[in-house]
């Protein structure tokens, strides 16, 4: 009876031919991979960022140019791609477990397994170690955009208050083109009417018109300061009002300009990053190939 069972229990859960026990992943290799990939990516990224401040001087015409360092980050993170994954690919192939009974094909399919796991965890880990920085990146990157979409009231509104620390534009000087007088050595006092005039200003270069109101009242008050004629005011007011509308909408073209510019370059640096990133799956994938053959042999 109970060699009955034994054999009943034997059919009715059979065990297939060939099947190991044990999964086909081996851990603590892809482990010791994606540490030492980790490793060399941080190691070659500092080395090559002291390159890059040995090559850069704040001296113009002194270092190299700002083309030739950004086509030596990218050239260096694509070695630094080669060298971390191909080192830690053929390490983690050299030590996973021999695995008999099996196909070629299924131990090379392995192998790549085990070489892309190991890029894809030595990746998670290194952007999870990043992750402050990265956040810091995205706040800054943030923070540009904003400043982008809202250049054109930097340049006209914003100005009034930040006019003192910037000297590419002010709207001070163009308050004291108004209220000077027309004997340069004549002192006045302008009392608040130096604000007023500054503040109704502003307003006028961000709307692009000057209300007719404002207009009198800045005639009115350019020609007691200045101690010229009505008409004479007017015709300053006009002037100089044109030449600030112009000013600022120069310097709203320079930002957006130079915002253009560096969208595009954090674009393409952006894809090289990608492009990079696929080079190292590749490379540990195909190292750990080489590994595993030679850890067969």
């Amino acid at each position: 009876m109970l060699k009955t069972q034994t054999v009943s229990d034997t059919t009715a859960y059979p065990r297939p031919l060939g099947e190991s026990p044990r999964s086909a992943v081996s851990w603590p290799a892809i482990f010791a991979g994606a540490v030492i990939g980790a490793a060399l990516t941080i190691t070659l990224i500092t080395g090559g960022a002291g390159l890059g401040f040995l090559a850069v001087s704040p001296w113009q015409y002194d270092g190299a140019s700002g083309t030739s360092i950004a086509i030596g980050t990218v050239v260096w993170l694509l070695v630094t791609q080669i060298i971390a994954y191909g080192i830690a690919g053929y390490v983690t192939g050299r030590l996973r477990t021999k695995w008999s009974d099996v196909k070629v094909d299924e131990i090379h399919f392995r192998d790549t397994a085990h070489g892309f796991t190991v890029w894809a965890l030595s990746s998670v880990v290194g952007f999870v170690l990043l992750g402050s920085v990265a956040a810091n990146m995205v706040a800054e990157t943030t923070k540009a955009g904003a400043s982008v979409v809202g250049a054109g009231a930097v340049a006209a509104a914003g100005t009034a208050a930040a006019a003192s620390d910037d000297d590419s534009f002010s709207l001070d000087y163009y308050t004291d083109s108004l209220l000077r007088p027309q004997e340069p050595g004549r002192t006045y006092n302008q009392g608040d009417s130096r604000k007023e005039v500054t503040t109704i200003l502003t307003r006028s270069v961000m709307q692009g018109e000057i209300t007719a109101e404002d207009e009198n009242y800045l005639v009115q008050v350019i020609a007691q300061r200045a101690d010229i004629s009505e008409m004479e005011a007017r015709a300053r007011l006009e002037e100089i009002t044109a030449r600030a509308k112009q000013a600022a909408e120069e310097l709203e073209m320079k930002a957006r300009e130079a915002a253009d510019e560096a969208r595009k370059a954090a674009a393409t640096f952006a894809l090289w990053a990608f492009a990079s990133l696929l080079l190292g799956a590749f490379v540990a994938s195909y190292a750990a190939t080489i590994g595993g053959r030679a850890r067969d042999l």
